[in-house]
């Protein structure tokens, strides 16, 4: 299309010229803002595919994946070479009666292998020399030393059947008396799974995220015959069980001043269609650590169908404090009456500005990324010290520093265009600043959400493997055990270890004692009676 001919500027009088140059700049301006929201769009456009890529693909490209592999599978080799090398000249310097000090000096050196745990069963095997008597002069061989080398093998896994023997008695008075021991307690009723066989089923499917599919065929392979629908009453049974334990854990974590709180989504197999609907997985976590308290730490999980924000509302009904979490509107309603006040997340903050980076790098985006790295540093130094020490240190270093990061950015605002992404990333940080900027009047914020962020990462890595859950009450099963799994993590106690002792005891325990199963009363409970340990 060409642009319409100029008419004679001659015939027009001063109004019609006045009106024909207005026209063409108001033209002028209409294709500059047309223009400019393309390149917009085109950014945006990048931004988002890039955001995609990186969702879907992990690092930007597969060809930095081959690399790295091949970089892996190089570095395999030459330890590999060199295991020999040393193995070898191990074999060859231990045949040598003698070495100099300095050779004995640069073998002491040499990094040595760790020992095998004490712990580990020992298999001793005494080898003879064939000779009865000495090979040169026939004279009797006496014993003066020997040489001890040990050798890590593998057991394959061994599985045993326990029968419970009750011989019946009877008066033999007469009276028609039976007398019979009561039958010993199993996990579950009637049911014929040890505690320490579910412990390894549960951890294996929520700890190791292997489906039951996958640990009928191990277990065929190993010679016992499990169906995947007989583990997966297993499951279901043994959630149960557990249920009163995850409840208490709830208790516990609503009972604090401070929780995190976040979310993720879980495909869940939707009855009769054949497709996977989207429910979500919520944690909460305790941890006042950094902070300097003994509190013990816990996180609970709750499932539920959808995001809507009446289930946050529930699960929060009886929390009073302040809640840590992402910009998710769904807790909005929750900051209404000041019951909860939020106190938002600089993690989420800067990875606004970090993935913006990632696809076109601007001074902008670089000096905020630098700017808030600052404010982490200072967090760095003063982890797990006292409330008192965190607010005081944050109050001298952190808040001059947020203070000159509020001017620097309302100042670039206004060096961008309103529909940048950058702008966009700015304008997120000002809309929540107070929430941002919380964490400096009180020490016992954290500047992040990473406690409930990194409470997720076995529910991300296990629906890359199981794909999707079966049905909501699988949902449901899986909270609880993420539930205990995750609290006995955060108390240093061995997830599958935590659950044999609870699976052995819980089935005989009343349930006003059920606290006594918690991973820290249990933890406590271990270090007084070391005998429970072994």
């Amino acid at each position: 299309m060409f642009p319409a001919p100029l008419p004679d500027l001659d015939a027009l009088d001063p109004e019609a010229l006045k009106a024909l140059v207005i026209a063409k700049h108001n033209e002028s301006v209409q294709q500059h803002e047309q223009l400019t929201s393309k390149t917009q769009e085109i950014e945006h456009l990048k931004l988002v595919i890039e955001k995609y890529r990186r969702m879907i693909f992990g690092r930007k490209s597969e060809k930095l994946t081959r690399e790295l592999e091949q970089l892996e599978l190089r570095l395999e080799e030459l330890e590999t070479a060199q295991a020999a090398e040393e193995t070898a000249q191990e074999t060859a310097e231990s045949k040598q009666p003698s070495s100099s000090p300095n050779e004995q000096q640069r073998r002491s050196a040499r990094p040595r292998r760790k020992p095998l745990p004490e712990d580990l069963p020992r298999e001793v095997i005494t080898h003879l020399p064939p000779h009865k008597c000495c090979p040169d002069c026939g004279g009797e061989l006496r014993k003066f030393g020997e040489d001890v080398s040990e050798q890590l093998e593998r057991i394959p896994a061994s599985y045993k059947v326990i029968r419970h023997v009750r011989p019946k008695f009877a008066c033999a008075a007469g009276c028609d008396r039976v007398v019979e021991a009561p039958a010993p307690a199993r996990p579950i009723e009637f049911g014929l799974p040890g505690p320490n066989l579910l412990a390894h089923v549960l951890v294996s499917k929520y700890g190791d995220h292997q489906p039951l599919y996958r640990q009928s065929e191990i277990y065929a392979r190993e010679g016992i015959d499990l169906d995947r629908s007989t583990l997966a009453g297993w499951v279901g049974a043994a959630s149960e069980l557990l249920t009163p334990l995850a409840d208490e854990i709830r208790k516990h974590v609503m009972a604090a001043s401070k929780i995190h709180a976040d979310d993720t989504p879980v495909p869940v197999l939707a009855p009769g269609t054949g497709k996977t609907k989207t429910g979500r997985l919520w944690t909460y976590v305790r941890d006042e650590r950094p902070a300097g308290y003994e509190t013990p730490p816990a996180v609970w999980f709750a499932y539920s169908e959808d995001r809507k924000g009446e289930h946050p509302r529930n699960h929060l009904k009886d929390f009073q404090g302040a809640l840590q979490a992402d910009a998710y509107s769904g807790f909005h309603h929750l900051y209404g009456d000041g019951r909860i006040y939020e106190v938002s997340c600089w993690s989420h903050a800067r990875r606004k500005f970090h993935d913006i980076h990632v696809v076109h790098a601007s001074p902008i985006t670089t000096e905020a990324i630098h700017r808030i790295g600052a404010l982490y540093g200072i967090e760095e130094e003063i982890r797990g010290q006292s409330v008192e020490t965190r607010r005081a240190v944050r109050q001298a270093r952190s808040k001059p520093l947020l203070n000159d990061l509020r001017l620097w950015v309302e100042k670039s605002l206004h060096s961008l265009s309103a529909k940048s992404e950058t702008a966009g990333a700015i304008r997120y940080a000002l809309s929540r600043w107070r929430a941002l900027t919380r964490y400096v009047d009180d020490g016992l914020l954290e500047i992040d959400n990473n406690a409930a962020e990194r409470s997720l990462r076995s529910v991300v890595m296990g629906r890359k493997n199981y794909l999707f859950m079966g049905s909501d009450s699988g949902g449901h099963r899986a909270a609880v055990l993420y539930s205990l799994m995750e609290t006995a993590k955060l108390n240093n106690l061995d997830p599958a270890f935590y659950l044999r002792i609870v699976l052995a005891r819980i089935s005989e325990l009343p349930i006003t004692r059920i606290r006594e199963l918690l991973p820290w009363n249990l933890a406590l409970t271990l270090q007084a009676n070391s005998s429970l340990a072994a």
